[in-house]
């Protein structure tokens, strides 16, 4: 059930970027990116790493549409402050669902070795 719970902000992360892929136009993407949240339910290494690299890429993309817009916004002289604070807040949820894969209950849903854990490591 911890595992389940963790997953959760992984997959508002993914629905979020496939929302913004979409209104993007990049309807191919946003529909790789609501099927990744079926591969969070893959036991394997594999799974929880492209997640974490796919999440890892989403977080660069609102933090670079963020900057855009504010610049764009601020050309035109409108305001800005809760654009960036709007997706501020996106771009830290998305790193913080990548970082989630590193969470110990998240490691053993993806079969990922514990860090620190090893008695054989020296």
């Amino acid at each position: 059930m911890r595992a389940a719970a963790w997953l959760a902000l992984p997959t508002l992360a993914l629905v979020l970027f496939a929302a913004h892929l979409l209104h993007a136009g990049l309807l191919l993407l946003a529909i790789v990116s609501v099927l990744l949240i079926g591969v969070l339910w893959v036991r394997r290494p594999w799974a929880g790493r492209v997640v974490q690299v796919v999440l890892a890429i989403a977080a660069v993309e609102w933090a670079v549409t963020a900057v855009s817009l504010a610049q764009m916004r601020m050309g035109h002289g409108q305001p800005y402050l809760r654009l960036l604070a709007i997706l501020g807040t996106v771009t830290v949820l998305t790193a913080l669902a990548a970082a989630a894969i590193e969470h110990p209950a998240l490691r053993r849903h993806f079969r990922l070795p514990l860090r620190g854990l090893d008695p054989d490591a020296a």
